[in-house]
């Protein structure tokens, strides 16, 4: 008998919107799920035992996904041959293999369930499941993450409808609803993807999130949340967090954009532009590596690993602007207003090109 659901996450973004996901289908009684967390590109630390405790989940899998870096064999079939045709014949070799690395760390049979969903299906887990040729849903990587990157065509430059017919077929494998055993491609907002897939669907996030209840919420704070009541004081200012006098709160969203010495001139200027009149909160992206403490004095550093969208769940918190650069944030609710600053800021910074991907696109 088949199991219901698993749900393979690769950041805490992916295990955050698989919570909100899993707490919904269990309202709606559609059985129960699995998740498997890739320790291939992040440390999710203290996350599976909380999310054990929380009893959300049957079972929470680690997983020690393997990249093509780890193999010789399969790098010498990812070499530039010098013709997109000897290219294309070493690609399904080296697709194969891919695939065929990962047998022996998979934590669980895959093929024994109903449903597969795969946060960022363009890691070596995709090319696993074209090997198998086992079926699955493949969601977006991050929140509206086409509007910036047509993953699929930025990584498949040049001869795309041959590529794209390969992959169809199962000799190559193509991410974000090309490859032959994905079903569809979850995201968002279809609006914001460039050139979408003909299987791409809409799951709004906003609306998901509508479906929550209060103990959902306290839920979430708990799993995402790895020292709440030191976060949770930082974030409302209270205990040794307060202000002699209550300034407006403005929270930045850092990334990990550009070189370290760019990336902090860039923070330091929005910075400089608030600290002044504001109480002003950095909340550095998890793969963010700055030291913002020692970069900006002054400033309420929220470091713990954890996504944003869990400040949304957060009972009493608020701040009167959030500001990004390119992070998406049609999932903000805890802001009054919301700046985003995108790409022609960014072109102040560092070289377009590097960034503005989809532009080359046809």
């Amino acid at each position: 008998m088949k199991k219901d659901r698993v749900y393979i996450c690769h950041t805490y973004y992916h295990a955050y919107i698989a919570v909100v996901k899993e707490l919904v289908a269990r309202q709606e009684g559609k059985g129960s799920a699995d998740i498997i967390l890739s320790t291939m590109s992040n440390n999710f630390e203290q996350l599976p035992e909380r999310l054990r405790r929380a009893g959300v989940f049957d079972n929470v899998f680690m997983y020690d996904e393997k990249e093509d870096v780890t193999s010789e064999e399969v790098m010498s079939y990812h070499q530039d041959k010098g013709n997109i045709v000897a290219n294309l014949i070493q690609r399904i070799t080296y697709t194969r293999l891919l695939g065929k690395l990962q047998e022996d760390y998979i934590p669980t049979d895959l093929a024994a369930y109903r449903d597969v969903y795969v946060f960022c299906d363009s890691d070596p887990i995709g090319y696993y499941l074209n090997y198998k040729k086992i079926y699955y849903h493949a969601v977006e990587d991050g929140l509206n993450s086409g509007k910036l990157d047509d993953q699929a065509r930025n990584s498949n430059r040049g001869a795309w409808p041959l590529k794209k017919f390969m992959a169809s077929l199962g000799l190559i494998f193509i991410e974000s609803g090309y490859s032959k055993y994905c079903i569809d491609f979850e995201v968002n907002d279809i609006s914001v993807n460039h050139k979408p897939p003909k299987n791409i669907v809409e799951v709004s996030r906003e609306e998901l999130r509508s479906k929550l209840t209060s103990d959902d919420h306290r839920l979430l704070v708990d799993i995402f949340l790895p020292n709440k009541e030191k976060v949770v004081s930082q974030l409302l200012g209270t205990g040794e967090y307060a202000e002699a006098e209550k300034r407006p709160q403005v929270m930045i969203l850092t990334e990990p954009l550009c070189e370290l010495d760019v990336r902090e001139k860039i923070f330091g200027d929005i910075v400089k532009d608030y600290i002044d009149t504001n109480r002003v909160i950095i909340k550095p992206h998890p793969r963010d590596l700055l030291d913002y403490e020692k970069a900006f004095p002054g400033v309420v550093v929220v470091r713990d690993r954890f996504p944003m969208e869990v400040l949304g769940d957060i009972e009493g918190f608020a701040v009167d602007k959030v500001i990004s650069v390119i992070t998406q944030m049609d999932n903000v609710y805890f802001a009054k207003e919301i700046v985003y600053l995108g790409l022609d800021f960014l072109d102040k910074y560092e070289d377009p090109s590097i960034h503005r991907m989809n532009e080359s696109l046809d």
